[in-house]
C-alpha cells in the first residue's frame, strides 16, 4: 500500500508505474490541461476569479497538526505558504522535510472544490523519506520502492464529510495523475505521476 500506515495492507505495488515516466514538462502540461478543463466547466472558475486566492486545509492524523492556508495569491504560488506546506507534509516518522510538488496541492484544491466540501483533508501519509520507505518495504508492508511519496509527489488522504467512492470518481475524472482506492482503510492515494488508477 502506498501509505503503509494502516494494519490491513495491499501486497501490490501500484504507487510507481512499470512504464517509463513522462518528463516533467509533459507531465505538468497533461495535469494542467486536465485541471484547467474541469475548472472552466465548473463554478469554481467564477469563484476563483472573484477572490484570486486558492485555500487548502489539512488535518494530519498522525501528528494532530492542522493547517489552513492560501497557497496561491495574485496569480501564482505563494512561496512562503509552500514552505509551510512542505513542513506540514513532512515525513512524520523522521521529521524530514522535502519540497512538495505544487501541482499536488493544486490537484487537492480542485478535488475539494469539485466535491463541494469545506472540510479539511485528513492526511494519512505525504512525504516519506528514503530511509522510512526502505524500512517499510523491508517489513513487507506493500510499499513501492520507487514511491512517489519519496519525491513529494504523492499523498494519502480522505475528506471526512464525503463518501470515498464518490471522491474517487471525481479524482479519476480529473485525469491529473495516479489515483489509488483503499476503501478498507478509508483513503485515496493521489499523485502527480502518470495518469493511472488501481483498487476498488
Amino acid at each position: 500500500m502506498c501509505g503503509a500506515d494502516f494494519p490491513h495492507e495491499s501486497k501490490t505495488d501500484p504507487c510507481t508505474p512499470d512504464t517509463p515516466e513522462l518528463d516533467i514538462g509533459r507531465r505538468g502540461f497533461v495535469a494542467g490541461a486536465g485541471l484547467a478543463g474541469l475548472l472552466a466547466l465548473s463554478p469554481i472558475s467564477q469563484a476563483f476569479a472573484a477572490t484570486g486566492k486558492r485555500r487548502i486545509a489539512f488535518r494530519h492524523l498522525h501528528t494532530g497538526e492542522t493547517l489552513a492556508i492560501d497557497y496561491w495569491r495574485g496569480g501564482g504560488f505563494d512561496n512562503g505558504s509552500l514552505t509551510q506546506l512542505n513542513r506540514f507534509l513532512r515525513d512524520w516518522r523522521t521529521d524530514q522535510v522535502t519540497r512538495i510538488d505544487p501541482k499536488l496541492i493544486d490537484t487537492l484544491w480542485t478535488l475539494r472544490r469539485l466535491a463541494d466540501s469545506d472540510a479539511p483533508f485528513e492526511v494519512i501519509s505525504a512525504f516519506r523519506s528514503p530511509k522510512t520507505n526502505a524500512k517499510l518495504a523491508s517489513q513487507g508492508r506493500g510499499v513501492a520502492r520507487r514511491s512517489y511519496h519519496m519525491r513529494g509527489m504523492a499523498i494519502d488522504v480522505r475528506l471526512p464529510d464525503r463518501e470515498l467512492r464518490g471522491l474517487r470518481r471525481l479524482a479519476l475524472s480529473m485525469k491529473a495523475g495516479g489515483v489509488g482506492y483503499y476503501p478498507r482503510d478509508g483513503f485515496l492515494h493521489i499523485d502527480t505521476g502518470q495518469v493511472r488508477s488501481w483498487g476498488g
